[in-house]
Parts: structure tokens; C-alpha cells; sequence
């Protein structure tokens, strides 16, 4: 498909710069085969059924964006050292991790790299390999919770380039852009549906019968990057690591056995289950990497409602909610959302979308 049938125009003041207080506070489109209704993530509990399931994606945003200046031996007067910015997107090993490198142009294999934070501590990397569009290999001389603890000292909240552009991270997004339900580190952005949920709207979700399932995806910063290819078929995906274990799965199976639907909350979770259901829709353990792209035409096989925010335009994420509604209906929904200022991106509302089949 054309790309430029997934764009539209967002004017700049719609951006969330920070989320809503409270978190329940935002607002929710209902989106259906029988139109659009506006909400409030609040009245969340009343728009599900007992039996309903939740799948939250528990995995914990790491401070992954390093700042710091590349060290190289043996270079010309002038070019040996340089400043660097890195955002880590999937852990390789216990010392190495996938990053994004900006001036990429000014890195290359052997290079060292030593980050900083403002307090002083820093973190020494060396570039280990060179891949497309801007992706190195990044080794430490850490190795595990040792590497994970430097990361933590040193990192930034890998913060959108939307908002990153409009003001710098704080002490108050280390808590903003995390859900209360994070547990496994790893992810360099956030399942930003999650960030709606609150201890007291999962217990009135809970009164009413609905389950609460739980898998890990971690979210990589290929989510933010732009589709830049002219057609679908030419967007090359980057991987995420999930997990989805026996246990959650065959809880998962007995549910939509029992007539139950299964609603997931945010992309991520989608992704993670439709990568791990087969053909018959039955969901099997799964472990590894995914790099599951869902345009329109795609048969979803295990989902069957997502709550999700409104993402970017020519976004992989716009392409996949365009294929679980409808490319026309999710057009409809961004305009009526934008005409009734809803708040957009990361830190905005959300929609409640029912599969709606081709």
C-alpha cells in the first residue's frame, strides 16, 4: 500500500507535553462498527464485560539516551573527538546493546565513546559494529546488573522526538512515563496506553469481573522512527525481544474458549500475541525477537479489542490500527479527534477500538 494514505496533518498544539492528572482523567474514543463515542478512560470498567481479559505489557523503560564524546586513537588533529548521542534500543548481549548513533556519520568500529551524566558519573563504550541507518554496536566494559546500574546512573528518559524537540526530561517523567505495573527492565519507550491505569481504576476493573493478563515487550526506539519507504512492503521493521509465557497463554486460550474477548492494552501487546497465535488463533508460548508489521489486510487472529493512543501519522502504529478498524473509520476517528481537541502521542488520550474485519 501507499504510505501517504496513512498520513494527515496534526496541528502542533494537539502534542501532549506532559500527561493527564489524574491518570483516569483522560479521555477515550470509542471506536466501532457503529461510529465513534467520546469517554473517559474513567468509565473504562462499564465498557468491558465480565469475562473480558486485559494483556498488559509490563516490561520498564530504562534511561536509554546517553550523551557523551567519542575518543578516537590515532585520528588526525581535529577529529578525534566529537560529541555523540546514543539511544539504546535492544540489549545483544549482557554487555552489548543495538543503538542509534547521531552524528552517525562521525562514528565508526573501534571507536570509544564515553558517556556522562551532569553529576559526573560516567559509562565507556566501544563501537563493536556498524549497521544501516545510523545503528551501531555498543560494547561495555559492564556486563549485566553492573551495566544496568551505569545505564541508569548516566541515561536520560528516552523522551519522543515530538516532545524531546519542545522541552528537555525531568525528575517528573522518570514517574510519568512509566506504568505502575512496570517490572521487567528493558524498553526504551513506554506501552503508552498503560501509563492511563491507576491501582484504583485496576481494582474497579477487576469488581467487574475482568481478567488482568500479563506478557513483556520491550519497546524499541524503531517505534519512533518514520516510515520513509514510498510503500509498505518496503518499510524494513525493527525487532523487539518478548516474552509470553505457557502459563499466560493457556489462560488466554481458556478465555476466548469460554466466549471471553481478549483486549489488549497498547500496539505492543498486540504485536507480542498475534506474533505468538497460530493460524487457529490458539496462542502458543513464545521468546525471542518480532518484527510482526501489520498493515491493512492483515487477519488478526487472537485480538479482539485494543485500547491504544492516537500515534503519528505515516507511523507503523497508525498503519496497524488502520488494519484492526479500517483505514477510512480510523481516518474518521483522527478528524473527529482533532476537531474535538483530544490530546495526541505518548503522553495523550486513547481509543477503544473493536476489530472490525475486512
Amino acid at each position: 500500500m501507499r504510505v501517504d494514505l496513512f498520513d494527515f496533518e496534526l496541528p502542533p498544539e494537539r502534542i501532549a507535553l506532559r500527561p493527564a492528572s489524574p491518570r483516569e482523567s483522560a479521555r477515550l474514543l470509542g471506536v466501532s462498527g457503529n461510529g465513534l463515542a467520546d469517554r473517559r478512560i474513567a468509565d473504562l470498567p462499564g465498557l468491558l464485560s465480565p469475562g473480558d481479559v486485559l494483556v498488559f505489557n509490563d516490561t520498564k523503560v530504562i534511561p536509554a539516551q546517553l550523551f557523551g564524546a567519542r575518543e578516537r586513537t590515532g585520528a588526525r588533529e581535529g577529529e578525534g573527538i566529537a560529541q555523540i548521542e546514543a539511544t539504546l534500543h535492544m540489549r545483544l548481549s549482557p554487555s552489548s546493546w543495538a543503538a542509534f548513533v547521531r552524528p552517525a556519520k562521525r562514528v565508526r568500529t573501534g571507536d570509544t565513546i564515553r558517556f556522562a551524566s551532569a553529576a559526573g558519573e560516567t559509562l565507556t563504550g566501544e563501537v563493536t559494529a556498524r549497521g544501516d541507518a545510523g545503528e551501531a554496536t555498543l560494547t561495555f566494559a559492564q556486563s549485566g546488573p553492573d551495566l544496568d546500574a551505569a545505564i541508569a546512573s548516566v541515561g536520560h528518559v528516552p523522551l519522543p522526538p515530538y516532545i524531546a524537540a519542545k522541552r528537555g526530561d525531568d525528575a517528573q517523567d522518570r514517574a510519568d512515563y512509566q506504568t505502575i505495573y512496570a517490572k521487567d527492565p528493558g524498553a526504551v519507550a513506554a506501552p503508552t496506553a498503560g501509563l492511563h491505569f491507576t491501582d484504583d481504576l485496576m481494582r474497579k476493573i477487576r469488581a467487574r469481573g475482568v481478567g488482568m493478563e500479563f506478557l513483556t515487550l520491550h519497546v524499541g526506539a524503531g517505534t519512533f522512527l518514520p516510515v520513509k519507504a514510498e510503500a509498505t512492503e518496503d518499510h524494513k521493521m525493527h525487532a523487539e525481544i518478548g516474552h509470553l509465557d505457557a502459563a499466560t497463554a493457556d489462560r488466554l486460550n481458556r478465555v476466548r474458549a469460554s466466549g471471553g474477548r481478549i483486549v489488549c492494552v497498547g500496539t505492543t501487546s498486540l504485536r507480542l500475541l498475534e506474533s505468538a497465535a497460530g493460524d487457529d488463533g490458539r496462542l502458543a508460548p513464545f521468546s525471542g525477537p518480532t518484527d510482526i508489521f501489520i498493515t491493512p489486510g492483515y487477519r488478526f487472529k487472537a485480538v479482539d479489542r485494543l485500547m491504544t493512543n492516537f500515534h503519528l501519522p505515516r507511523s507503523t502504529l497508525f498503519m496497524l490500527v488502520s488494519a484492526f478498524c479500517g483505514l477510512a473509520r480510523m481516518r474518521d476517528a483522527y478528524d473527529h479527534a482533532i476537531a474535538a481537541e483530544y490530546r495526541f502521542y505518548s503522553y495523550g488520550d486513547a481509543c477503544l477500538l473493536d476489530r472490525v474485519d475486512p
